[in-house]
């Protein structure tokens, strides 16, 4: 099962600033996983084959959608429970 990563690696793999993939995420642009109670702040999860397949899905077939090798490149940290 691939790792969940934080906003900073996932605002890396799109090359996008933290504050707009957190805005693409709240607004459904993009698959997120929010953790936290209702009403309550959020921390955001994310995992790249999702983001690599939901952004490829706007300029081609989702079939053709390959993942970027930077997928197995990048380091998950670890979420604090």
């Amino acid at each position: 099962m691939e790792p969940y990563v934080d906003p900073a690696t996932a605002a890396e793999f799109l090359a996008v600033t933290r504050a707009r993939l957190l805005a693409m995420a709240r607004s459904g642009q993009i698959p997120a996983h929010p953790l936290g109670l209702p009403g309550k702040r959020k921390q955001w999860r994310f995992r790249l084959s999702e983001i690599a397949q939901a952004v490829g899905a706007l300029t081609r077939p989702v079939s053709s959608v390959s993942l970027p090798s930077a997928v197995s490149d990048v380091r998950p940290k670890r979420i604090r429970t």
